[in-house]
């Protein structure tokens, strides 16, 4: 009896791991043509020397490192560990080998080197407004703090001059900022700049909007005489919808509460790209020194992240 039936289990279909099925739809939904054109002129083509791996596989390695949150030594042993990982990248260890972190280490600088992280940002921003899904009439402005690490015990003794240190109510904090313009209608970002924590907001909020919006969304840190909702303006001017704030020994009317919960309605959306950056992908703390490697590093999550909140949209719209 026990013959009959030992086979029975193998013949049961494997269940699909939710990274399978994740791989699956990243190798569907991004435009792997259009960001190959846009790095092939800076991708090193074969010589006399060793043969570069091909691009796409490059890119698609850097790519599941920002997904999976893996430095460049735990990349390479997860190439080798994982037969999933490879088939993502389309490489055999047989026939090619795998790159080592030396290899994945300098891709990585290449990207630095020519800006490319926020070239692929660009470019999926115009995929995304190709296809109609960034409907480019209303923007919601806002920012993230990035943490960067406060502690002096490295070569240098000292903790990154480029960071800096600002207060969030009673909390202080150390590191960076990501400013972002998004659609109104979907969350997605469109437009994004990257400071030391200390800059204000209102700083870079001009560099946020693209001139097409009709109406913008932000906090009161967005706030000026010539931002409101109600201020006068010229014709196709925008219109900033801020929130009401209490003034000392008062409340708010009815219909400034109403119009607050309306415009948080909108705000909110753009909290979901900022969790999967921080919380799916795991981006809470810078990994480099400087401002210029984390913001190209942060140009690329964003990038993921749109692509990752539009899957669905984008796999319609490519069908």
């Amino acid at each position: 009896m026990q013959g009959r039936f030992s086979g029975l289990g193998m013949s049961r279909p494997r269940k699909r791991t939710r990274r399978e099925v994740f791989l699956d739809q990243m190798a569907t939904v991004v435009p792997w043509e259009r960001f190959e054109q846009l790095l092939s002129r800076h991708y090193p083509v074969a010589g006399r020397g060793r043969r570069p791996y091909p691009l796409r596989a490059m890119l698609k390695i850097h790519f599941m490192q920002q997904w999976f949150g893996l430095s460049d030594p735990a990349m390479e042993e997860a190439l080798w560990e994982t037969p999933l990982l490879r088939q993502f990248a389309g490489i055999s260890p047989d026939f090619e080998g795998v790159p080592d972190e030396t290899t994945i280490l300098k891709f990585r600088h290449l990207l630095e080197k020519h800006e490319l992280g926020k070239a692929l940002f660009d470019e999926m921003t115009a995929v995304l407004t190709e296809r109609g899904l960034l409907l480019r009439q209303g923007t919601i402005v806002d920012a993230t703090l990035i943490a960067a690490p406060p502690s002096t015990k490295n070569r240098t003794k000292s903790r990154d001059p480029e960071m800096k240190q600002t207060r969030k109510g009673n909390q202080w904090y150390f590191g960076m900022e990501a400013h972002i313009g998004a659609d109104a209608a979907s969350g997605c970002f469109h437009s994004a700049e990257m400071t030391s924590a200390n800059v204000h907001d209102s700083v870079v909020t001009d560099a946020l909007l693209h001139g097409e919006e009709e109406i913008a969304f932000g906090d009161s840190a967005y706030a000026s005489k010539e931002r409101s909702l109600v201020a006068d303006r010229d014709e196709g001017d925008v219109v900033w919808a801020t929130p009401f704030k209490r003034k000392k020994g008062q409340g708010l009317s009815d219909e400034e509460r109403r119009i607050n919960r309306l415009t948080s309605s909108f705000r909110a959306r753009v909290e979901h790209v900022f969790r999967v950056v921080k919380r799916q992908f795991g981006y809470t703390k810078t990994r480099y020194r400087g401002l210029y490697k984390n913001s190209q590093q942060i140009f690329c999550q964003l990038t993921l992240a749109n692509i990752y909140i539009m899957r669905e949209r984008l796999a319609r719209s490519a069908g």
